[in-house]
């Protein structure tokens, strides 16, 4: 019975390791949270993608908790704020830190 009860200790508390290993932290994101600004990268990616007027190869898209963050270059001024503004309408994007310089 002390076997089992030392096995049954050693699972649960391996197990606990496991589920700490997959939490967020203020510097380093979750599974889940990864997974989730994957999706936004994507989303924003493809909007600014769409959008004609706009160079996408020339602008980069990372995300961090919900933070998108725009860097690269752009021809025109009016294409900074219409990037940032693309990235905003962007269901699930909770900020925006564009540092898209023009060329």
């Amino acid at each position: 019975m002390k076997i089992a009860k030392k096995i049954a200790t050693g699972l649960f508390v391996a197990s606990l390791f496991a589920i700490a290993g997959c939490a967020s932290t203020p510097t380093r994101e979750g599974t889940g949270e990864y997974i989730d600004d994957t999706v936004l990268t994507a989303k924003v990616k493809a909007s600014i993608f769409n959008e004609p007027t706009l160079k996408s190869t020339e602008i980069n898209v990372e995300t961090f908790k919900g933070t998108v963050q725009l860097s690269g270059f752009v021809a025109q001024p009016s294409d900074i704020s219409k990037a940032g503004e693309i990235a905003r309408g962007v269901k699930g994007v909770m900020s925006v830190k564009n540092d898209i310089r023009v060329k």
